[in-house]
């Protein structure tokens, strides 16, 4: 099979984590005889250092020419500290989303076994724990409009704005996913204070009853926030819209151990794209010392989602749970500093076992 992929690694470490996951992407192709293909391409904070727009036309171009996009992170101190500034790295990654018509993030949120003494909640709360998370991309307040300050600045106003048939979509795709896994939805919203989370509630009661067959419940996103802390493994797959997605995501992500274990897929009406959901980390860029653990899972999405090649996610996901057993890891899931490896030593071990491993082709 002939697997066209964009690389944009983005700011910090992007690059570092990005390119241990090509290379375990080129080992896995290697081992079942696909021709891959790849090109780099420039987002962010580089972006805008080098041609002066954080989502180059060139960048577009090639997300829409390839089959899949593998990104690395954005973000960068110099935008982070200057809130005057006009170009941000951000929107980069927005008008990605937006051009792109991704309009659905895809978070796995799963234990592995070997992490569970790294998780801040008691090993009886997290184990087990498996559920999905699934995102509005293109709507609410990240885009809403009008959006900017008043012209003595003293005010700032950002807009929150949905629409039927952006709810309609995303909640579609998440009954969707519900009937593969454990046919149980739960729908977060603040129906009780916004209007769009209205809109948002009144929209999944009639889609609903199409799903009679999955258990559907409606859920506060404060109560979310408690519930993915108290009995994360009562969920199965979650639905919300875009800025609630966005915190609770993040807050799910660590009860896993570590931010750099989780990967994420967003999807849509053009090419789907691929990417660790931790940030930038600034500080470490250049250190070799960044997880490349959730960008590598990321990889493993992507066989699947883009391509419906799922031994070779499976083989992946493999021999990342081999090198967390095996102790070989990056620093933040190290049971000590002094036992850790180094971003390329852990990208390059999977890479070997991926390498060694017999599979029948």
């Amino acid at each position: 099979m002939k697997l066209k992929i964009a690389v944009l690694p983005g700011d910090g470490i992007g690059g570092e984590i990005t390119k241990q996951a090509l290379e375990v992407a080129k080992t896995v192709c290697k081992k079942f005889r696909h021709e891959l293909s790849y090109k780099e391409a420039l987002i962010g904070a580089t972006a805008i250092e080098a041609v002066g727009n954080p989502y180059p036309d060139a960048t577009h171009v090639l997300c829409m020419e390839s089959d899949a996009v593998l990104f690395g992170a954005i973000g960068h101190p110099k935008y982070d500290n200057d809130p005057t500034s006009k170009i941000r790295p951000e929107q980069g990654l927005l008008a990605m989303r937006k051009q792109l018509g991704l309009y659905a993030n895809i978070r796995p949120v799963t234990i592995f076994s070997s992490l569970i003494h790294r998780s801040p909640l008691r090993a009886s709360l997290v184990k087990d724990t498996d559920f999905m998370c699934i995102r509005e991309l293109t709507g609410g307040i990240y885009f809403g409009r009008p959006q900017g300050r008043s012209e003595d600045s003293t005010t700032a106003y950002d807009t929150c704005v949905y629409t039927s048939k952006e709810i309609e979509r995303i909640v579609h795709l998440a009954y969707r996913y519900a009937l593969q896994r454990k046919k149980k939805l739960t729908i977060v919203d603040k129906a009780n204070v916004l209007a769009t989370s209205r809109l948002w509630r009144q929209v999944a009661q009639q889609i609903e009853k199409e799903y009679p067959e999955v258990e559907t419940e409606y859920m506060f996103v404060d109560n979310a926030a408690m519930q993915i802390i108290q009995v994360p493994k009562r969920f199965d797959v979650i639905v919300t819209e875009n800025m609630f997605g966005d915190i609770l995501t993040d807050e799910a992500s660590v009860i896993t151990g570590s931010l750099g274990m989780l990967p994420s897929a967003s999807i849509g009406t053009h090419t789907s794209v691929f990417e660790p959901i931790h940030g930038s980390y600034p500080q470490a860029a250049g250190k070799d010392i960044a997880n490349p653990l959730a960008s590598i899972l990321s990889v493993a999405l992507m066989f699947e989602y883009a391509f419906s090649l799922h031994e070779e996610g499976k083989l992946i996901r493999e021999a990342v749970n081999a090198s967390i057993i095996a102790g070989v890891v990056t620093e933040d899931i190290a049971t000590s500093i002094r036992s850790s490896y180094k971003t390329s030593e852990v990208g390059q071990w999977i890479v070997d076992y991926i390498s060694k491993r017999l599979i029948a082709l």
